[in-house]
């Protein structure tokens, strides 16, 4: 079963609306105890220039942006595979945005 870690992009199963798309995987990997949830962040390739859309230049990555508001947990069995990981730079953007969006900054 998929490990997905904190700062990794994986291609996901967002379900029958979502398709799958690339995402940035934002919480800590549950223990036994926790419910088995995985936080992310998608990447799409439609930006409309809302301020919580993060934009980053990523090598593996069409060009696009991760929109913090469709923060959403998703269960393990719903990563397909890891396409790369996001720099500890990049990740505090994200983090600065789901802040920001959250009222929590």
């Amino acid at each position: 079963m998929a490990q997905p870690r904190r700062g990794e992009v994986w291609r996901v199963d967002l379900g029958l609306a979502g398709k799958v798309r690339p995402a940035v995987v934002v919480s800590a990997h549950p223990e036994e105890t926790d419910y088995a949830l995985i936080a992310i962040i998608p990447h799409t390739t439609s930006v409309r220039g809302s301020t919580y859309e993060v934009k980053l230049t990523v090598s593996f990555l069409q060009p696009g942006a991760f929109n913090v508001q469709g923060l959403t947990p998703l269960p393990p069995v719903r990563f397909l595979n890891r396409i790369g990981t996001l720099s500890d730079d990049q990740m505090r953007q994200i983090d600065q945005a789901i802040d920001e969006w959250l009222c929590m900054g």
